[in-house]
């Protein structure tokens, strides 16, 4: 199945995920990410799902109760280009981007790299970490300075889907750095630090 065809198989059956269903996998979701200390990291990176994705808010709100510094993405004008990273502020002002996806306007902007953890939206995953994304090659671009670390690497890389995301084996780009762990609705899958 060609990465095409599989974003379309996957994205039809998240859209097939009834409210009811998606509500109880983000408690499930925020319940591992609770047990499993995820949100202990003074600053987290989140971003905001879309309608079929797996509901990120739950462990967002959390993150703000237990004060956290949380940060949200900010879409540069063209693919393939670095990702911002916008603190949440107590007066936020939003906007849609060119995706229709709500952003967070701050000027207190860093990039991956000033991150503890980071939380990245998938379509799909397999079991060694690697991660199929939507193509626009935003989060390749951000991360992509940690393919010469070697030993110290930060942000921590979580991947956030539902278990059926999970497939025997994704192709492996040359430009693709594998997650850390992936939190699905039933799981936190760790995987091994692969070398750079």
């Amino acid at each position: 199945m060609s990465k095409a065809e599989l974003r379309r198989a996957i994205r039809e059956r998240r859209r097939a995920v009834s409210l009811k269903e998606a509500r109880a996998a983000a408690r499930r979701l925020l319940r591992l990410a609770i047990h499993h200390r995820l949100l202990m990291a003074r600053r987290i990176g989140f971003y905001l799902p879309t309608a079929e994705e797996i509901d990120l808010l739950p462990l967002l709100n959390a993150a703000l109760w237990l004060n956290r510094e949380c940060y949200l993405p900010v879409v540069p004008p063209r693919a393939a280009q670095p990702l911002w990273f916008s603190r949440l502020t107590a007066r936020p002002t939003w906007y849609r981007n060119r995706f229709g996806i709500h952003e967070h306007a701050s000027p207190r902007r860093v990039r991956a790299r000033a991150l503890d953890i980071l939380f990245l939206p998938l379509v799909a995953f397999d079991g060694e970490g690697n991660r199929l994304g939507m193509g626009g090659g935003f989060y390749d671009a951000t991360l992509g300075y940690l393919r010469h670390r070697r030993v110290w690497r930060k942000p921590r890389l979580i991947g956030v889907a539902y278990e059926f995301q999970r497939v025997p084996r994704l192709p492996r780009e040359p430009w693709d750095i594998p997650l850390d762990a992936v939190l699905t609705d039933r799981a936190f899958h760790r995987f091994p630090r692969q070398p750079a």
